[in-house]
């Protein structure tokens, strides 16, 4: 276990505030002792760029809340990183997730991600509460925060959230999250930069102005990209439609081509203000280390 950690022990928020730009990475849960050796290939290869958190998802329904925790645990014990623990409403009784917190806590974890979550049958399922457990993200954030010295982040969303009437009301959403406690935001990933800029507008117009980091995937798989992108609601502009498959039939040309439009993305983004950038990795460093040394982040101090 690494004995010189302090950044595992500072408020995660506070280091967004001086780390700038952030940088951070997100992995989920793997499902086979195969995914899992490949997971930790990741990690540690994205491990040197002394990134300011890296977090892990759950997936849908919480169906892998037990290897978030496990997979969570082990990057506080055994790695260099700081790290962000993933807490959702789904499936589970505020006794579980007070439990589910607690766990977190004796590990040495004190970052977490907030979000309501998404349905067993995806995102756009019916969503149905947990009879004993909270029923939107808002609680869960005051939960959290009533439980110990936490640094709390929410999701964003610059496309419209499925279960959203307008944008309008995704960025009241966002602000109610901070109101009761929410320290920084992460947006789902999304490809068009205005979209981004408008939520950050929207949001401080309602007094809302946690930093907001843009969540990047670099595309590696368009099939994959844009199965997620019909699920989510997240737009994908024709021109990075038309990128995409001008090359589709070549695996490693639409990962350059994933590439560089992140690059191009995060480029803007940056230049805008946003204030880091937080890679959706798929469990894959190589397309993601690319897009980092493209935008000069491979040496972080």
């Amino acid at each position: 276990m690494p004995q010189d950690r302090p950044a595992l022990h500072e408020q995660l928020h506070e280091l967004i505030a001086t780390q700038r730009p952030s940088i951070s990475f997100e992995f989920f849960p793997p499902k086979t002792d195969e995914a899992e050796a490949t997971l930790w290939q990741s990690i540690r290869r994205l491990e040197p760029l002394n990134p300011t958190f890296v977090s892990v998802t759950y997936g849908a329904g919480g169906s892998s809340r037990d290897r978030t925790t496990r997979v969570t645990q082990r990057i506080a014990q055994d790695t260099t990183l700081t790290p962000m623990a993933h807490l959702t409403c789904v499936g589970a009784s505020l006794a579980e997730l007070r439990g589910v917190v607690a766990d977190y806590a004796a590990a040495g974890v004190k970052n977490v991600l907030v979000v309501r979550g998404d349905p067993a049958g995806g995102p756009r399922a019916e969503w149905v509460q947990h009879p004993g457990g909270p029923r939107y993200a808002v609680e869960l954030v005051s939960l959290v925060r009533e439980l110990g010295n936490f640094s709390v982040g929410v999701a964003a969303f610059p496309d419209i959230h499925p279960a959203s009437a307008d944008l309008d009301a995704d960025a009241r959403v966002l602000a109610m999250k901070a109101e009761a406690g929410a320290q920084f935001a992460i947006t789902q990933m999304f490809f068009t930069p205005s979209t981004y800029f408008e939520l950050v507008d929207r949001a401080a117009s309602l007094g809302c102005t946690i930093p907001i980091i843009p969540g990047i995937m670099p595309v590696t798989n368009v099939k994959q990209v844009t199965r997620i992108a019909e699920l989510t609601g997240v737009a994908i502009p024709d021109v990075v439609v038309e990128r995409l498959h001008a090359v589709a039939d070549e695996p490693a040309a639409v990962r350059q081509v994933g590439v560089e439009i992140a690059t191009e993305l995060s480029r803007e983004l940056l230049d805008g203000g946003a204030p880091g950038l937080h890679f959706i990795t798929m469990n894959r460093s190589t397309a993601t280390l690319e897009v980092a040394e493209a935008l000069g982040l491979t040496t972080r101090v």
